[in-house]
């Protein structure tokens, strides 16, 4: 019979190579405590970046200022062999990322809806500038990335270093 209650040896083994497996390891760059800067911007953002389940989900908690909050959470799929994103705010907005990561920086892309309901590409990018300095841009293309403009670009300075 099965049981909920016992996980089997396959699930505890997958569970166990999150903290393992090196392409899962990839943005732990991006772990800390971070105060956000952007051209333009009065004051400064918040962000924690930390891993939940088992080091399997990397999730981001971020504090814009102005009441707009939200989390982007990004892990590695064994299955696919792909990172995978999601950002929400609690505005409403919620965009869905398939991503590249490489040593110091991440490449996310995916689609969303413009207000006209036209097809936008949306673009994040997480790079480490130095130990404690990181940068995230988002921009966007209207026109299947041939021309991006950019709506962000903050750097993170990593808090109590």
């Amino acid at each position: 019979s099965f049981s909920l209650a016992m996980p089997s040896a396959r699930a505890v083994a997958d569970a166990d190579s999150c903290s393992a497996n090196s392409e899962s390891r990839q943005l732990d760059f991006w772990l800390g405590d971070w105060t956000v800067t952007y051209p333009g911007m009065p004051g400064s953002a918040n962000s924690t970046v930390s891993l939940r389940l088992d080091k399997c989900l990397l999730t981001e908690t971020w504090d814009g200022g102005k009441g707009h909050s939200g989390e982007n959470l990004f892990a590695y799929s064994s299955d696919d062999k792909s990172w995978h994103g999601m950002f929400a705010d609690n505005q409403g907005r919620v965009h869905v990322f398939g991503g590249k990561v490489a040593q110091g920086s991440a490449e996310f892309t995916g689609p969303s809806r413009g207000p006209d309901g036209k097809e936008v590409l949306n673009r994040i990018r997480v790079v480490r500038l130095a130990e404690n300095k990181v940068e995230q841009s988002w921009e966007k293309s209207a026109d299947s990335g041939a021309t991006w403009t950019t709506e962000f670009k903050g750097q993170y300075s990593r808090k109590n270093h």
